[in-house]
């Protein structure tokens, strides 16, 4: 993995994803709560974040066919650490919706971005071995972002853990601006049609 650029710059996105959603599954309830939110108005807000992310997925995934894979990886990595950094400037029902809502676009325009680079980049021959490669570093992400971010927290408060892992988020887009290259042609447009 790490000598593929490719694989690479998806894996450590697809990691870094998943990162920020361990923490804005473990933390931002936390910090809805302390606010005074009722359980009913967290919950509400917990929900903004997915169904956003997975309403959108319906048209982002089809942008990244038309745009290439690198263009919504890095927008939507930089949209993400935008949304995070925001959490800790904004206050209340209203604006945090806001702010969950366009981390949820943020993560439509990875999500299914990601999973179609990942086949772009690896060969027929070895595409199972780098889906597995690449899925092990994305859901890694999930344990990381949750010890992390609990770390951060313990130690720093958690407007500080909110903003160091929305900056990583940021980082990991640029990382992927750099590293990730459209193919010329992607495997599956080369196969010859009858």
């Amino acid at each position: 993995m790490w000598s593929d650029a490719g694989l690479f710059s998806l894996s450590q996105a697809g990691f870094v994803n998943n990162l920020n959603d361990g923490l804005a599954w473990g933390v931002f309830p936390l910090v809805f709560t302390a606010s005074g939110l009722t359980l009913g108005e967290t919950s509400i807000l917990a929900a903004i974040y997915p169904a956003t992310w997975s309403i959108c997925q319906l048209a982002t995934g089809p942008l990244s066919d038309r745009w290439g894979r690198p263009k919504p990886i890095v927008g939507g990595m930089l949209l993400q650490g935008v949304a995070l950094i925001a959490m800790t400037i904004v206050t209340g029902f209203g604006p945090w919706a806001a702010a969950l809502a366009l981390l949820g676009v943020g993560t439509a325009l990875v999500y299914p971005a990601l999973l179609a680079a990942v086949g772009d980049v690896a060969h027929p021959s070895w595409r199972g071995v780098a889906v597995g490669v690449y899925r092990l570093w994305r859901d890694l992400g999930y344990v990381a972002g949750a010890l992390l971010a609990g770390f951060l927290a313990d130690a720093f408060g958690i407007p500080f853990a909110i903003d160091v892992i929305g900056v990583i988020t940021m980082v990991s887009g640029i990382v992927v601006a750099i590293r990730l290259r459209e193919p010329s042609v992607r495997l599956a447009e080369a196969v010859p049609t009858a």
